[in-house]
């Protein structure tokens, strides 16, 4: 049976392990996928570890996104631009490949849930590397304008030189936030401490989006403070977690499994 993790620290809240093994059962594929929590300072000789194990992949959540990418020897447009990777492939040779599948996770939970980005002001809040993978599939779906926002500003502004030719985006520092954006994306891990990013509640126009890339068994932090000024809806990322596994899934596999009834199974458990 071949064997797939997911790493990340924390790693307790992930529901990557029910979502491929209900992905398996639809396609009938032979895989155990579990997770690992990695201390900061022995990621790399983790993957090490379960690649000499036998392991045929993984994926990678906060804060090893871009240490995976740098960790590969082959890896795709869309994690090269991105320069972070949550998905590894482990070949046979000694290969590790590298892909993103942040970008098309989120953009389609985002239109499936009727949130058409074309013509939107966005503000991407964090420029980490959950921010770097989304941006390109973002500024594809032509939003009048993207900000990246962050607490360095250089990180910001960096990720909005890499990425300018697609699209019309800038970079700005927290506290330098003075307009309301259509839709505000939290890509900053705060949420998993129970905390918020360090941004003005007026980045919210009235009955804007928002859209927090963290999800729990009840609303995060953000969402919740999200409605209290005055958006018309706000998501966690459970949607965006199925359809970048998915995607995950499909590289591994070579099969593209049903999203939406494990969307819905997992709203059901949580």
């Amino acid at each position: 049976m071949d064997q797939y993790k997911v790493y990340g620290n924390p790693i307790k809240q992930s529901k990557s392990p029910l979502i491929h093994t209900e992905f398996a059962k639809q396609t009938d594929q032979a895989i155990e996928y579990t997770s690992q929590l990695s201390e900061l300072d022995t990621f790399e000789q983790d993957i090490a570890h379960f690649i000499k194990a036998g392991g045929k992949g993984c994926n990678v959540t906060m804060p090893f996104k871009e240490r995976a990418f740098n960790l590969a020897n082959k890896v795709s447009e869309r994690a090269q631009l991105a320069q972070a990777a949550n998905t590894l492939s482990f070949l046979e040779d000694g290969t590790i490949e590298a892909d993103t599948t942040d970008g098309p996770g989120l953009v389609n939970d985002l239109l499936a849930n009727g949130i058409c980005l074309k013509g939107m002001s966005i503000l991407l809040v964090g420029a980490g590397g959950a921010a770097s993978g989304v941006i390109q599939p973002l500024l594809q779906s032509q939003p009048r304008m993207l900000v990246i926002a962050n607490r360095t500003v250089s990180k910001a502004t960096e990720l909005a030189q890499r990425f300018g030719h697609f699209g019309n985006i800038e970079a700005k520092a927290f506290n330098e936030l003075d307009e309301s954006y259509d839709l505000v994306i939290n890509s900053t891990s705060t949420s998993l401490t129970n905390e918020l990013p360090a941004v003005p509640s007026k980045i919210f126009k009235q009955n804007a989006y928002a859209y927090d890339m963290v999800y729990g068994d009840k609303p995060t932090l953000f969402v919740e403070w999200a409605y209290q000024n005055g958006v018309k809806l706000a998501l966690d990322g459970l949607g965006m977690l199925v359809g970048q596994a998915a995607e995950s899934f499909y590289i591994w596999r070579n099969v593209k499994p049903d999203l939406l009834a494990v969307v819905e199974k997992l709203r059901g458990e949580l």
